[in-house]
């Protein structure tokens, strides 16, 4: 995974890495949520999942984007869940052949629909979704106030936004941006080129655009473990990843943990939950 075009654009990127991702990240693709410290990476991806959808409380009249949905795992959750019929879009057509064809033939079939789509530049009505749910995807996304407002001009009256993601801690000095600057290239080798910010953005974003606030909420510590879970995947799985990875990849995807780590710990970069309402 060198810095070449998956490393600048979301799409090639997540095109070249969903396979490998699969085995070192799991069936959700996204940080976990731990409440005791000890759980599997299933069960806190699956916990973070349910927490976002406590937050976005759907009803089984709704209907929910879901905004940057990797393979579909959360998009299956919440059908099932909520019974609401559930819109996925992502720039990766990888990762949206793999949605479908998990989705075909199963109970969930007719609640679920992936399509690929642009963040930026939504084809929907206005008015047209009660929920817009952004999970771990706006990290990668150029222009985030256009995302809000994207998100925004789609909500129902009533609607709700619910976001979570990586975030700075805090606005950086440029001399600080330039001391991490190789952590973060290699961040952006090994995960995408990404553009953090932080949750008062979100939260400052979100009212600009004609929302509501009802919950901005730090959850860094909750997430910390994932990286060690993380590292565990890598190890006990490292024959299939080596079908997708080369070793120099692998060994990137090993430092990037301890990097992110340092970051969590540093107070350089962090975890956040938004809701927002209409």
């Amino acid at each position: 995974m060198s810095v070449d075009e998956s490393a600048t654009d979301p799409a090639a990127h997540y095109d070249k890495v969903t396979d490998a991702w699969g085995y070192l990240l799991g069936d959700n693709l996204h940080y976990g949520y731990f409440d005791r410290g000890d759980e599997s990476l299933e069960e806190a991806t699956e916990r973070l999942t349910r927490r976002m959808a406590e937050l976005a409380e759907p009803a089984p009249d709704h209907l929910v984007l879901d905004v940057g949905c990797g393979t579909g795992q959360p998009a299956r959750c919440l059908a099932e869940w909520f019974g609401c019929r559930v819109t996925g879009i992502s720039p990766s057509q990888v990762c949206i052949d793999r949605a479908r064809k998990t989705s075909v033939g199963s109970p969930l079939e007719s609640l679920v629909h992936f399509e690929i789509g642009d963040a930026m530049a939504m084809p929907y009505a206005d008015a047209s979704y009660d929920r817009v749910w952004v999970m771990e995807s706006s990290h990668l996304m150029p222009d985030k106030s256009r995302l809000m407002g994207e998100s925004a001009r789609l909500l129902k009256p009533g609607g709700r936004l619910v976001l979570c993601d990586v975030m700075l801690k805090k606005k950086m000095e440029l001399m600080e941006v330039i001391r991490h600057r190789d952590a973060f290239l290699l961040l952006h080798d090994v995960f995408g080129r990404a553009r953090m910010e932080t949750l008062a953005f979100y939260a400052s974003e979100a009212e600009a655009n004609g929302l509501t606030v009802q919950l901005s909420e730090d959850i860094t510590t909750a997430t910390r473990p994932t990286f060690d879970r993380w590292r565990r995947n890598a190890e006990a799985n490292r024959e299939e990843i080596l079908t997708h990875l080369d070793e120099a990849d692998l060994d990137k995807f090993f430092a990037s943990c301890e990097v992110l780590e340092g970051f969590w710990d540093g107070g350089v970069l962090g975890y956040g939950l938004l809701s927002a309402g209409r």
